[in-house]
């Protein structure tokens, strides 16, 4: 006991610095979950409270100057852009005036620089949408040899649309090539299972995996809409966190919750893992002993219309970000939640399903 009120008095500060900052996300979460439009000095106050936590909390703190300024600039420009698919030259050169600015930026709580980076990708982003649906509208011309570049590191960023243009169809073209190939093959090994069997042309093949491209990239900018600033936000600090301990990260309240649910291997809900499809929330798995399972009445496949609590009011979530239709699903034990459901042969029920206590069983096993 002496032992843990010595620790405590040696680290009261940083215990004061974590207890606070705990408040503040939890006052953060409260207000995501009522849906209310969040503080505008909320992430402002948060930087405040990274920053003590920071100058406090690690034996050997980063000096802020400019080589740290510099270091979180490409972090998190890298984070946003990978791929270098979305930023312009002229993006990173408008950038740039702040490389050297983000150390002050991150001591004053000034967030300048990244509302900027956001709404601009967010309009980059935006326009790459149209660009892949215009780019997959067409065949592609197979006859012709080209070379893409996926080295990314040693990639320039391009100078203006025409070459993103072009950067993008070639990577498309490239990809969907791949999944062409693999078709054809496919195509002869059932014809010499079964000479019968009749061949796809090449215009069909060409055409399927054309459609699957497009697919797989609505599906993929679905997942990205489902995105909010909060969560971009996470980069940005991350970017901050990773240069004075590459192993201290923040959390964001989800993703505190998705954490705690991994660590612990134990969630309070129905059981049942989702995913996105197009505007819909689709019931991708049942887990093995909880209240869906148990129930019978959820399977894959299904998709979720509406979420009521218990007798109230049931909200349509199609179009609701699945992180919203995941928090409204979840709840306490012994609490009664109503799914209406479009069930997969086309008919629509509601079902009511009693939260409990949900053991995700291979969480422990990667533990």
């Amino acid at each position: 006991m002496n032992a843990i009120i010595k620790f405590m008095k040696r680290n009261y500060k940083i215990l004061i610095a974590v207890l606070c900052l705990s408040l503040t996300l939890f006052a953060f979460k409260i207000n995501a979950d009522k849906s209310i439009d969040p503080d505008p000095n909320r992430d402002k106050t948060l930087l405040e409270l990274l920053a003590f936590v920071i100058e406090k909390g690690h034996y050997s703190p980063a000096e802020i100057n400019d080589e740290f300024s510099k270091g979180i600039f490409k972090d998190y420009i890298d984070a946003l852009d990978p791929s270098k698919r979305f930023f312009l030259q002229s993006d990173i050169d408008e950038f740039k005036q702040y490389e050297l600015q983000l150390d002050d930026q991150f001591l004053n709580k000034d967030l300048t620089f990244f509302n900027l980076t956001y709404t601009r990708l967010m309009k980059r982003m935006e326009e790459s949408k149209k660009r892949y649906k215009t780019i997959l509208a067409q065949p592609f011309n197979y006859e012709v040899d080209e070379t893409f570049n996926a080295d990314y590191d040693k990639l320039p960023y391009a100078k203006n649309a025409t070459e993103i243009n072009e950067r993008w169809r070639k990577q498309i073209k490239l990809s969907t090539l791949s999944s062409l190939v693999t078709k054809q093959k496919l195509e002869e090994d059932k014809k010499k299972a079964d000479p019968n069997y009749k061949v796809k042309s090449f215009e069909t093949l060409e055409k399927e995996t054309r459609d699957s491209s497009l697919k797989s990239l609505d599906d993929n900018f679905s997942l990205i809409k489902d995105l909010n600033k909060e969560d971009w936000f996470s980069v940005y600090v991350n970017s901050i966190m990773a240069r004075f301990d590459p192993h201290t990260s923040y959390f964001a309240p989800e993703e505190k919750d998705r954490f705690d649910v991994n660590i612990s291997g134990k969630l309070e809900g129905i059981g049942a893992r989702l995913t996105k499809k197009n505007d819909f929330t689709q019931i991708d798995e049942l887990i093995s002993g909880g209240p869906a399972w148990k129930g019978k009445q959820l399977e894959a496949g299904d998709l979720i219309l509406k979420v009521a609590q218990g007798n109230e009011e049931p909200v349509d979530v199609v179009g609701m970000r699945l992180d919203d239709v995941v928090k409204k699903i979840k709840g306490h034990k012994g609490t009664e939640v109503k799914l209406t459901v479009k069930k997969v042969d086309g008919t629509i029920k509601v079902i009511s399903i009693v939260r409990d206590i949900v053991e995700i069983e291979e969480t422990y096993a990667k533990s």
